[in-house]
Formats: C-alpha cells, structure tokens, sequence
C-alpha cells in the first residue's frame, strides 16, 4: 500500500451528481477523452507529475458511462501518471473490449512493451505541448516514437494551444501516422471565429487529411462559462461556432469526449450531463451526430469490428 498523496491545493473534484442528458445519445456512442486518475494508493502517481488530482477511478468512469448512455470509452493518460501507463492499462482490460487507451511513452519502451499495450487496448500515443502540463520532450524522440507506433497501426494525439500552432506546424505535419488534435487546439473563443488564429487551425486539418479534431472541452475554452439555471440549455455557447465550423467543415475527421474528471480546473466543475447536451448544437443532425460519435471513432480505435 502506497502512501496518501495530498491533492493540489484548490483542486476541484468531480461532480457526483451528473444530470441525465436530455440528448438522448445514438446507441454504440464513444466518449473518446476521459481519463483514470489512481487511485493513487494503487496506482501511485509520477514523481515529476505537475499537479496531484483527486483519485478517479475505472469503477466511477464506467458508471459515469452508463448513467450518460454511452458504449465505450476512450481512456487518455493523464500527465499527473507520466510514463507509467498502468491505471490505463488496468481499466482497459477491465472493461471488456469496451475501452481502448491512448498511452504515454519515453523512448526506451522496448517493442515488447508496445505489444503488451497494444494487447491491452491502446491504439495512441499523447504528445503533450502544453508548457504548464508537462516538461519539454526533444522532437527527435517524439518522432522516434511516432515512427515506432505508426507500424502498429496507432495514431498520434497532440495537445496543444492555438498560439503555438505556428511553432509547431512543421513537426506537426511531419507526423507519419494519423494525427489527432485534442480541444481543437484550444482556440481563443473570444476572438472572431472568421479570425486568422482560428482559420489556420482549418488550413492544417484542410491541408493535411491525417489530421482529426476532437471537438471537446467547452468548460476549458468558454469565456462565457457554464449555464445559468434557468431551465434551457445556454452552457458554453461561446464554444459553439468554433466547435459547428469544424464538425460541417471536416465530418469524417472529428471526436467527442466528456474529459472526465476535468483535471486542472479553476473556475467550476462541469455537469457531465449537460456537456452531452452541449453535442446537437455542435452537430445538429442525426447524420453527423452519428458520425462523430459512433462512425469516426469506431473506425480509429475499433477498425476490426468494422470488417
């Protein structure tokens, strides 16, 4: 038994009490970006983790994934665990083929190990670019990595904020595998969404068709903020145009996830409830509902029961 680790202090939990979306969910739907956090007295975190978060265990995210009526998961490693993929791993294999993982890896993981997570579950590795969230990884070891997953037929997640796209673009479209971009880059959603930061966000996914978006985390990019409790949807319309421009535009390439438990938030903790109903304003029709939750994401991360 591990030591209790002490969370960050001001850490915000997650809600306990979801709604029941009032968007009823397509049967077969997928939230591609949660995470696991710990717990911690099983699965200790990283020694150079940036934050400490409160525990989140795979019992409380597939309860999460019944009550909101979603199939499966796609579990995303989170930074405050590293390298150390095994509460990723752990939940994977517990879910009965129902969840598959996105991992972290350092250069020296053996082929072996790659196989071992490839059995478990995991079809992605995450390259985080988000200075407050991890330590600078040198990009010859990332497409290392890159050249290493994409024999396994994995992808590439990459986080990142919408100003550093111009730094990175050239890494970016260098990447020889499927590249998946988490929160849309993380758009400044109080400027036009006609703007220049934003269009060359489309440029790169027009220009490169390996590149998806996962249209998520309006409680992150909301200047506006959750809703008022006045009994009609209103949370996080600020978000809405960035997120309905991508989804029209680049249907077969996008992704929808809770991010459950929301690590790093300040301001509020979302009602996962109402994030569900947050998707048929971003994808209004039934056809593109199904695209971006069952279709796009069965075809990455479940290609086999497709055949």
């Amino acid at each position: 038994m591990n030591a209790p680790f002490e969370k960050t202090p001001g850490w915000l939990d997650w809600y306990a009490g979801p709604s029941k979306p009032r968007f009823k969910l397509p049967p077969g739907s997928v939230d591609t970006h949660c995470h696991v956090f710990g717990p911690g007295a099983q699965f200790p975190y990283a020694p150079e983790r940036k934050y400490t978060p409160c525990d989140a265990s795979k019992e409380q995210l597939f309860a999460l994934r019944d009550h909101l009526g979603f199939a499966r998961n796609v579990i995303v490693q989170a930074t405050c665990h590293g390298a150390d993929n095994s509460a990723l791993v752990d939940a994977c294999l517990a879910s009965n083929g129902l969840a598959r993982g996105v991992a972290t890896v350092r250069r020296n993981i053996s082929d072996a190990q790659l196989q071992q997570l490839h059995t478990a579950g995991v079809r992605g590795v995450r390259f985080n670019f988000v200075k407050r969230l991890v330590d600078f990884t040198p990009k010859d070891e990332l497409m290392e990595i890159a050249g290493r997953i994409a024999k396994l037929g994995w992808h590439v997640v990459i986080y990142f904020e919408a100003v550093d796209l111009p730094e990175q673009w050239d890494f970016f479209t260098a990447l020889p595998t499927t590249v998946v971009v988490d929160h849309m880059g993380r758009p400044d959603v109080s400027k036009p969404v006609d703007g220049p930061e934003f269009e060359l966000f489309l440029k790169f996914m027009r220009e490169h068709d390996n590149v998806w978006s996962k249209v998520t985390c309006p409680e992150r990019l909301s200047v506006a903020g959750p809703p008022a409790l006045n009994g009609e949807y209103n949370a996080y319309r600020d978000v809405v145009p960035f997120a309905r421009r991508i989804v029209e535009e680049f249907p077969e390439r996008v992704l929808w996830g809770t991010d459950w438990p929301h690590p790093n938030l300040k301001d509020h903790m979302p009602d996962d409830g109402l994030l569900v109903d947050f998707i048929p304003h971003i994808a209004p029709t039934a056809a593109l509902q199904h695209k971006l939750l069952i279709d796009n994401p069965m075809r990455l991360y479940w290609p086999e029961e497709l055949k």
